[in-house]
């Protein structure tokens, strides 16, 4: 059904109320603008499935009822990025939510695995590409488009209740428990402008002072590219900052040495640049940020992981898991160097895993040799 009005929004709301599943999915553009322009918003309920035209409804809000329904299980495949744009749309985050990317990480999957793939290894269907790319910003629509979107969401209801079944078999159904609750979140999708500085390319090439001044700008960059709606690289590029930082530039024809930023920004935002630098370069050194460069600084930890990844790859392929999802690689550099907080892989059910197996063989407890039939794990006597 497809949806092109206030009335028959409303009228779907109240429908979906009865439903114990809302699948949800978006198609949006997101190449020339800093927010991503929402172009289609499909739903799938118990009973029916719908193509919401936003541009069209007067307004969205409506649905709020439906998202914060506890009653009601929200479905996504990566969605991520469809809760970020209901977020700034609609106002609330979806709870309960159920990620079937996520999901299918603890049944044998690999990670991060594609709608397509799932629905073809769970449903038995190969899905029509021939959409992928298209400009859903453009109307009308045509049906090959239409059917394109509802086959984003037509097939999550069947793929959830065959992952909760055998999710259930395996005892796992509650260890995904806090990763749902992750994704509704608001702190996930809010970014502080002052922090924006810290995924700078080539960032922690620069000194403390240096540094404060890329944070300055960092955030007019942030601010000023949400005030335009475009891309952030559009009014300056990471590159462009880092450099401008480490020329610390006192006029703006110093500024203007920096490649393109002559062609990029204008007289009177150069001059907001060069003051924001001199206003980071001087501030007290106990307001200056600090440089992470523990990578360089703290203890090669190599051999430690190469033997931590081959234990963690022998429990993941036992228990059908992902590897990734079992234990990141960084996961195991901060287990390596004796960190033990605040990491994933000694929470929870990754901690019952391999997470205490990992401690007890950093600290020599257990030794790891190769046997006829692979990887052995022998208890020692300490």
């Amino acid at each position: 059904m497809y949806i092109a009005d206030q009335e028959a929004l409303e009228a779907f709301v109240d429908r979906a109320r009865s439903s114990s599943i809302l699948a949800i999915d978006t198609e949006f553009l997101r190449e020339k603008t800093y927010y991503a322009k929402l172009c289609l918003l499909q739903m799938a309920t118990d009973d029916e499935v719908v193509i919401v035209d936003p541009f069209e409804v007067d307004d969205l809000s409506v649905l709020a009822t439906l998202l914060e329904d506890e009653g009601i299980v929200k479905l996504f495949h990566a969605g991520s990025q469809d809760l970020e744009i209901l977020y700034r749309e609609i106002g609330v985050l979806p709870s309960p939510v159920f990620d079937t990317q996520i999901a299918a990480t603890l049944l044998g999957h690999v990670q991060q695995i594609g709608y397509g793939a799932l629905v073809n290894s769970v449903c038995g269907v190969a899905l029509k590409k021939s959409d992928s790319f298209t400009d859903w910003s453009l109307r009308p629509l045509q049906d090959s488009q239409l059917d394109y979107a509802a086959d984003d969401v037509v097939y999550l209801p069947r793929i959830y209740r065959a992952m909760v079944k055998r999710l259930e078999e395996k005892g796992r159904l509650t260890w995904l428990k806090n990763d749902f609750e992750e994704l509704s979140n608001p702190g996930r999708y809010e970014e502080d402008p002052r922090t924006r500085y810290r995924r700078l390319k080539r960032v922690n090439q620069l000194s403390r002072r240096q540094m404060s001044a890329a944070r300055e700008v960092a955030a007019w960059r942030e601010m000023e590219a949400q005030k335009r709606d475009v891309p952030r690289k559009w009014i300056l590029t990471d590159e462009q900052i880092v450099e401008a930082c480490r020329r610390e530039p006192r006029s703006i024809d110093d500024l203007f040495m920096v490649r393109g930023l002559r062609e990029r920004v204008t007289t009177r935002d150069a001059r907001t640049i060069v003051g924001l630098m001199a206003k980071g370069m001087s501030l007290p050194e106990s307001e200056l940020p600090e440089i992470d460069r523990a990578a360089k600084n703290e203890p090669n930890v190599d051999a430690e992981i190469d033997l931590m990844n081959a234990l963690v790859r022998l429990r993941a392929h036992e228990n059908d898991i992902a590897t990734q999802t079992l234990a990141s690689h960084s996961d195991l550099a901060m287990v390596a160097r004796g960190y033990t907080e605040g990491i994933d892989v000694l929470k929870g059910w990754r901690r019952a895993l391999v997470g205490e197996e990992l401690l007890d063989l950093i600290a020599g407890r257990i030794a790891l040799s190769l046997g006829s039939s692979g990887l052995v794990v022998e208890r020692r006597d300490v």
